[in-house]
Parts: C-alpha cells; sequence; structure tokens
C-alpha cells in the first residue's frame, strides 16, 4: 500500500479505538493508539500472511498482542479488515459480547488469551518452536510488547531461549511508549539502551520511529530477511498518539473519553472513511508432512518389583512418543532425574530443553498447546510454584499440557525442605477444569500417562523419587476420576485413603493392624482431581471413619478434597499431612516425623477405635 493509503487506514483505526472504548466506559484507548502505525503496517502492507476465513490454517502467520490491554487496538484491527463490524466493536466489554476487555478464545482471532503481561513472547516462542522444528513451515509469529512489561522476568526467559534455538520466524515488536499505569517506564525512551539489552541476548534489533510508517515498512521488509535470529523491532512511541491532550500526557492509562471529549478527539482525527478496508494477504499453502504413527506396546512389570513413579514416566514415554506424533517433550534441565529425557531417546526432534526457566517453560508449552501438540513438560515439583501466573494463564487458552512433577513431599529425603513439593496439588486443583493424577507404583503412572495424554486439558501428574513396589498388574486400568480399593473386607473398621507414597504407608499399617484382628479398608486416590465420589461414599457408609493420609501439606490436599467431597455425608474424616517444617533426612525419618507414615497410621486407627 501506498503511505497516503495507510495514513488513512490509521485515522480509521484510531476512531474504531476511540468510539468503542467511550461506547464501553472503559478499557485503554492510549495504550492503543501509539501502536496503531505499527500494526497497520504489519496487518495490511503485506507483511501479515493471514486467512481470515480459516483461521485455523495451519501456515498462518500468529499475532499475538502481550499487552493485552490495548484489545481497542486488536479489534480495531478486524473491524479494519472487514472481519467484524463496526457495530460488534461498539460491543467491546459488554457481557455477552466477544470482544472482552483482554483478548479471549471467545474471539475466534485470538491466538492466545493475554493480559498478565510478560507471557506472549513466551507463548510466541512455542508457536515459532512448531513452525520451524516440528511442522517445518514458513508461518511467522508477530508478538506486540509493551515496555512497561519488558520488567518482567519471564521476558527475558524467553528471549535466550528464542536465541538458543535460532528462531528467525518470530519477529516481536516492542511499543516503547514510554508511560507505564502509574509513572515512566523502567527506561522511558532510552531506546538505545532498551536496544543493548535485547542485542545481549542475541537478538536481531532494528530501531524505529514507531510513528513514521516508511520506517516500519522497512523495519519488517527487514526482519523478514533475518537468517538464524529473533528480530526485535523497539519502536519509540507516544502514548495517546494522535489526539493532542492524551498524546505522551500521564493518568490517562486505562481511561477513556467521555462524549464531550471524545468529540473533541474526532475533530482532530478530521474526516474518516468509515467505510475503508483493508487487505491481509493469504499465507502459502505448505504441506505439513506427517510423522509416522506406531500402535501403543503394552507394558510389562513384575509385582513386587522396586521402580520410582518418575522413571516409570519416563519409560510411558518410550511408548507415547512414537503412538502419538503430537506428543513433544519440554523440560527444565532436570531430564535425567524426570526422566523425560528417555522422551529425547525416541523422538530426539520432539525433545526441547527449556533450562531452568519455568515460566518461560510453560508460556511455550501454552504456544505448542494453541497450534495441536501435546507438550509434555516436567521438573522437580516444587520449581512449578514459580511459574504459576504461567499454569494461572494457561486454564483460559483452553491448553491441552501435561505436567509432570517429580521429587514431591518430604520423602525426597535428605535434600531439605527447598526441594520438596509439598503445595503442588493444591495448586493444580485450583486450576479451572484441571486433573490432578498421582500414581503410587509403575504400572498406574503408565497408565496415567496415557489416560493423560488422551484427555484434552491441563493434568498434572506427580511422581515420586523413592523406589516403590509394583502393585498392580499388567492389565489394570486406571481411569481419570478412578480410585482403587486395594485391601477390603466386610470387617472393616477404618478406611485409610493413601496415594502415591503414603498408599505404600497404608498398606504397611495394613499387615500391623491385621496381625491385631483390625481391619481397615485401604483406597488408591489416584485420581485427586476429579474424586471418585462413589467409593468414598461407599467407604464412609461402611467404616467408623476416614483416615486420609498425603506428603503434602494440609491446607488444599488430599484430605481437604475428601472432606469437600463428603460434606453432606455426615461422615467422619481425619487428615494426617505435613504440619511440621520439614528438614534433611531419611525419607523413612520424615514420614516418622510428619506423622504420615505407618507408624502414625497404625497409632491414628488405634485411637479412633479406643474413642469410639
Amino acid at each position: 500500500m501506498t503511505v497516503k493509503q495507510l495514513q488513512e487506514l490509521t485515522k480509521l483505526i484510531r476512531y474504531f479505538i476511540l468510539v468503542s472504548t467511550t461506547e464501553a466506559g472503559s478499557g485503554h484507548p492510549t495504550s492503543s493508539l501509539s501502536a496503531v502505525e505499527l500494526m497497520t503496517v504489519l496487518f495490511f502492507d503485506g507483511f501479515l500472511r493471514y486467512d481470515l476465513k480459516d483461521p485455523a490454517n495451519p501456515n498462518n502467520d500468529r499475532v499475538i498482542f502481550s499487552k493485552g490491554h490495548a484489545s481497542p487496538l486488536f479489534y480495531a484491527m478486524y473491524t479494519a479488515a472487514g472481519a467484524i463490524t463496526e457495530k460488534e466493536l461498539l460491543t467491546l466489554r459488554k457481557f455477552g459480547s466477544r470482544l472482552e476487555g483482554h483478548p479471549t478464545l471467545e474471539f475466534p482471532y485470538t491466538q492466545v488469551p493475554t493480559g498478565s503481561l510478560g507471557q506472549g513472547i513466551s507463548v510466541g516462542v512455542g508457536m515459532a518452536i512448531n513452525a520451524k522444528y516440528l511442522d517445518k513451515i514458513p508461518a511467522k509469529t508477530y508478538v506486540l510488547l509493551g515496555d512497561s512489561e519488558i520488567a518482567e522476568g519471564s521476558v527475558w526467559e524467553a528471549l535466550q531461549i528464542a536465541h538458543h534455538y535460532k528462531l528467525n520466524n518470530l519477529v516481536a515488536i516492542l511499543d516503547a511508549n514510554r508511560l507505564g499505569q502509574s509513572k515512566e517506564t523502567l527506561d522511558g525512551h532510552d531506546i538505545k539502551t532498551i536496544a543493548k539489552k535485547f542485542e545481549a541476548f542475541g537478538w536481531e534489533v532494528i530501531t524505529v520511529n514507531g510513528h513514521s510508517l516508511p520506517q516500519i515498512q522497512k523495519a519488517f521488509t527487514k526482519a523478514q530477511q533475518s537468517k538464524d535470529k529473533p528480530v526485535m523491532i523497539v519502536a519509540k512511541t507516544y502514548k495517546g498518539r494522535g489526539i493532542s491532550f492524551l498524546e505522551d500526557k500521564e493518568n490517562w492509562h486505562g481511561k477513556p473519553l467521555n462524549t464531550e471529549q471524545l468529540q473533541d478527539a474526532l475533530k482532530e482525527l478530521g474526516n474518516v472513511d468509515t467505510q475503508l478496508l483493508g487487505k491481509i494477504a493469504k499465507p502459502k499453502t505448505v504441506a505439513i508432512k506427517p510423522i509416522k504413527k506406531s500402535a501403543l506396546k503394552p507394558i510389562s512389570y513384575d509385582k513386587g518389583q522396586l521402580l520410582a513413579t518418575r522413571r516409570a514416566y519416563g519409560n510411558a514415554l518410550t511408548r507415547i512418543m512414537p503412538a502419538y506424533p503430537n506428543a513433544v517433550v519440554l523440560d527444565a534441565e532436570t531430564s535425567n532425574s524426570t526422566f523425560s529425557a528417555k522422551g529425547q531417546d525416541v523422538a530426539p526432534d520432539r525433545f526441547f530443553e527449556m533450562y531452568i526457566a519455568e515460566q518461560n517453560m510453560v508460556g511455550t508449552a501454552v504456544g505448542l498447546s494453541r497450534v495441536g501438540k501435546i507438550p509434555f513438560i516436567s521438573t522437580f515439583a516444587a520449581f512449578f510454584s514459580r511459574a504459576f501466573d504461567q499454569i494461572r494463564m494457561s486454564q483460559y487458552s483452553d491448553a491441552n499440557i501435561k505436567f509432570i512433577g517429580s521429587h514431591a513431599g518430604v520423602s525426597i529425603g535428605e535434600d531439605g525442605a527447598s526441594q520438596m513439593g509439598l503445595e503442588d496439588i493444591s495448586m493444580f486443583r485450583v486450576i479451572f477444569g484441571s486433573v490432578v493424577l498421582y500414581p503410587s507404583d509403575a504400572v498406574s503412572t503408565e497408565k496415567l500417562v496415557e489416560e493423560a495424554t488422551t484427555h484434552h486439558g491441563v493434568v498434572y501428574i506427580r511422581t515420586t523419587r523413592s523406589d516403590t513396589p509394583v502393585l498392580y498388574a499388567n492389565d489394570e486400568q486406571f481411569p481419570i476420576g478412578g480410585s482403587k480399593t486395594v485391601k477390603q473386607s466386610k470387617s472393616d473398621t477404618v478406611t485409610v485413603i493413601g496415594a502415591g507414597i503414603t498408599l505404600h504407608e497404608a498398606l504397611a499399617a495394613y499387615e500391623v493392624l491385621k496381625k491385631d484382628s483390625i481391619m481397615i479398608r485401604v483406597i488408591d486416590l489416584y485420581s485427586i482431581k476429579p474424586l471418585d465420589v462413589k467409593t468414598l461414599k461407599k467407604a464412609a457408609k461402611e467404616t467408623k471413619a476416614i483416615i486420609t493420609v498425603e506428603d503434602h501439606f494440609e491446607e488444599g490436599g488430599i484430605g481437604e478434597a475428601v472432606k469437600a467431597a463428603l460434606v453432606n455425608e455426615n461422615a467422619t474424616v481425619h487428615s494426617l499431612a505435613v504440619r511440621k517444617m520439614p528438614h534433611s533426612g531419611k525419607p523413612k525419618e520424615l514420614l516418622d516425623y510428619e506423622d504420615i507414615s505407618a507408624n502414625a497410621i497404625v497409632k491414628k486407627v488405634k485411637e479412633l477405635l479406643k474413642n469410639s
């Protein structure tokens, strides 16, 4: 397009931003106005290739507004492209509208929901990795960043990984408009300093006047030609650009214009052709070469065989990866402990080392998930906590991610409290629609990994460091939402519920109590969310009390889940959980110290029977 044609489009887009936010009575017009020229050139000057009639086309380029509060600009672009009407645009932020305050999947052109700043670039890394290394197509990923959000550490985690994987198909655009929400950003308009930071992380950096259409055109042209580096376009812009009483003024963040102010602003814009349409170029069609798929091999373990569930997870990957071509493995540089390295052994082209940068690992997994891959991501259970914001945001992305947290609980032993995942069950239980699984042996681990693979959504699998004996036959089934009653009789007095390591403690307690002619029911609650409520209700009805035993803090754990499920059943539920600050020690010592061992279970059962 000519510069004049682009200028006319920028006026139309500014008009859409202003009228939609005033109609909504809320929103972020000034944050949107600063990036109008940048997005107009990208969308309508032939750089972006996207089929508006086929948003699911894998050859489409991807556009991510990491600064999701600039949604008025996001929606204005698609209005200017004719994908939505001005009438719909004026439903911005209203209940029932597809055009929410920050982009969501309700709007079909949203690649990923954003709003928690600093995450869009990680998602872009995932999409760029997919295009370059997995689907092997020429699609590019464009990410619009705000200068406030680059204070987030996750941004820099993403930048270093993008450089490591030479993602020359990833183009980030920094809208450096100087003003944050409450004050000037960290570097303000010191564009040289900002550029040096990105250059230090190995990116090709192009600096431009973010309101000069010719400079922006040259920048995108150059970005297309990068050979082995991701590209960062650092654009000096002004917040509220185009409206004199807004431009570069403080205290306008997140404030729409009132009706009178809108009229003044529209006068400044001058004549706007509301019938003008921008055209987005179509993508090139490149066939994605399918990966040869093999049948899922059976498992073969011997009952009583000692094997840590973390190792069984690795064994599961050696079976899953050939059978599921869309499965991808990411690990935070712990693959020789989580045993995800076994996935790399069978499918090295679908294993990506994310190093010790868990926030970016989760964000990258979201990006991979959004383009149809099934990411299995692993680290020590404790360290997923630092990526909780990314995990939280994944629930809004319809993410299909399998999280595997190893080294959970005090049973890891000598490494000490900082390494013991004791909050992870609680953390993943709270995610909307999530599944939380806790296998106790090699068979249940492999079967639950299979279940996780075919289940669409966020699944967390908690694995154990220590070797545990195989309890189940190889043909045993473990459906999500189920449980296993492993010990049961007509004379059961108390039900003991364990999962993972504590199931083995419960079984040891069973043998001790049996010698004293005290029979207990033992349930393997391998599915913590959703729960097997039917079995729990049956146990509550048929035994005097329920004791839950977990290698996890009490808050948000198994005990609270069971109590909530039985709240209307007149059931007596006692919880044994980690209630003391743990220390280094032998696993057995720590289980005894926290009163979640076989000894503690025996003591609690006898105490209940004595007082009943």
